[in-house]
């Protein structure tokens, strides 16, 4: 998966569409991701130890990978590559401009 914990991203379609956030969490094996502020959606939550007052909280649910975008450094959505350095190293690169992910 091209797309990590920390990236920003866009949102390409959905209810959503144009907004962007920072990937919180990552499914590979579902091909999800978790964006905070994006697809929020409310659920009811039982009290617990570690969460004293139950309630209706507000939730970011998962949103396919194939609906979000890359943002490069200027701003504009990008798909991400991949570069073999010299050294060995591996680093991701946008496909458009060349740079740095």
């Amino acid at each position: 998966m091209k797309i990590r914990k920390g990236d920003r991203v866009r949102v390409l379609t959905g209810k959503d569409r144009g907004k962007e956030g920072e990937v919180s969490d990552v499914d590979p094996r579902r091909n999800k991701v978790v964006v905070d502020g994006i697809n929020v959606a409310k659920r009811h939550q039982k009290p617990t130890r570690s969460m004293q007052q139950g309630g209706i909280i507000d939730k970011a649910m998962p949103i396919h990978i194939s609906n979000v975008a890359l943002i490069d450094s200027d701003g504009k959505p990008v798909r991400a590559g991949y570069r073999i350095d010299a050294d060995g190293t591996k680093s991701r690169v946008a496909r458009r401009s060349g740079g740095e992910l």
